[in-house]
């Protein structure tokens, strides 16, 4: 049997604008010390910002492009194209958004439709579908990733995970039937509850994926066979010694998240490697994930920790699969 190319799975979690200039320092440092391509991942899953930065992929941006975008630095002439398809940059989010409660009748009938099945939503995920509605509009998402995307959806997997606002219930937009066009679906992976208004698709309110998991790598259990997953989670936290900071909570649980969802992964046989934010890269992010002045720090960070760490032996043991002289696998599709 002729040998095929490896099929990578590529996770790009939430985390607002420090998420994808963290995401954009992992791609380009993958890029540079593995000769991997993210935009040829078999299967990409993204979450929140994570949904725009696989769209950017997908689009045809290189890791290259997105961390030069993220320092202010000149792009490659294709990715300066594709920027000027998208347009310039929307004016900077409100630091506040009004709330907007709910009628009791929708809320008792998200509730009812929970109990009919309460094992199929997480309790975290029901609580962020009950709460006021945010105000901001998504507009500024939408807008330019509908530039790139006017009306197709890629034609490689871009698995979106959005939160279904009617039950809590995660819904993986692009993989379960549904394709509505890619602005809709990127906007109600960012609808973030309570901020964000949600997004209507074919009649359901959504919101951010994130209230599901700020990774949602475990949809990949539906992919087919993988050879690697690649996780980029900013929301997480690298190591588990007790971290003194007011995010302290919020990072150990999406390091809990993850770690059970690739525990899910290595019981099917694919092998994980998670890149999650450390000292030096949680110093440049701070606690306001939507600060846009911090996105060159968090991007160098990012590049210089996952470059560090892809040099160590027990990386690029655990990455052959990425790097062009690994011999190609023989796979059985049964």
């Amino acid at each position: 049997m002729a040998a095929v190319p490896p099929r990578i799975g590529l996770v790009l979690g939430a985390g607002g604008v420090a998420g994808g200039a963290f995401h954009a320092g992992v791609l380009a440092a993958l890029e540079e010390d593995t000769g991997w391509d993210p935009r040829s991942a078999a299967v990409i899953v993204g979450t929140s910002v994570g949904a725009i930065t696989g769209a950017a992929l997908r689009a045809g941006f290189t890791g290259a492009d997105l961390l030069a975008q993220a320092q202010d630095r000149p792009l490659s002439a294709a990715g300066e194209a594709l920027a000027q398809r998208i347009g310039p940059e929307g004016s900077p989010l409100p630091l506040r958004s009004t709330r907007q409660g709910r009628p009791p009748a929708e809320l008792a009938g998200t509730l009812a439709r929970v109990l009919r099945r309460p094992w199929a939503t997480r309790p975290w995920s029901l609580l962020a579908a009950l709460l006021p509605e945010g105000s901001v509009s998504t507009d500024v998402i939408s807008a330019g990733i509908g530039r790139l995307y006017p009306s197709t959806w890629p034609e490689s997997p871009l698995w979106i995970c959005a939160v279904r606002q009617a039950d809590g219930r995660r819904v993986v937009l692009g993989r379960d039937g549904s394709c509505p066009p890619l602005s809709a679906a990127v906007a109600a992976s960012c609808a973030i509850p309570g901020f964000f208004s949600p997004v209507t698709i074919d009649g359901y309110p959504y919101i951010d994926g994130g209230a599901h998991s700020p990774t949602n790598a475990d949809v990949l259990l539906e992919a087919g066979p993988l050879d690697l997953v690649i996780v980029s989670s900013p929301m997480s936290r690298q190591g588990r010694r007790p971290r003194w900071a007011a995010d302290q909570a919020m990072r150990g649980f999406a390091s809990a998240l993850l770690d059970t969802e690739a525990r899910r992964l290595r019981r099917r046989g694919v092998p994980v490697v998670g890149f999650q934010p450390g000292a030096a890269v949680l110093a440049e992010i701070g606690l306001n994930s939507l600060d846009p002045s911090r996105r060159s720090g968090i991007a160098t960070a990012a590049h210089a920790a996952a470059r560090h760490r892809l040099a160590g032996d027990d990386l690029i043991e655990r990455t052959a699969p990425l790097r062009p002289s690994a011999p190609s696998p023989e796979r059985s599709y049964r």
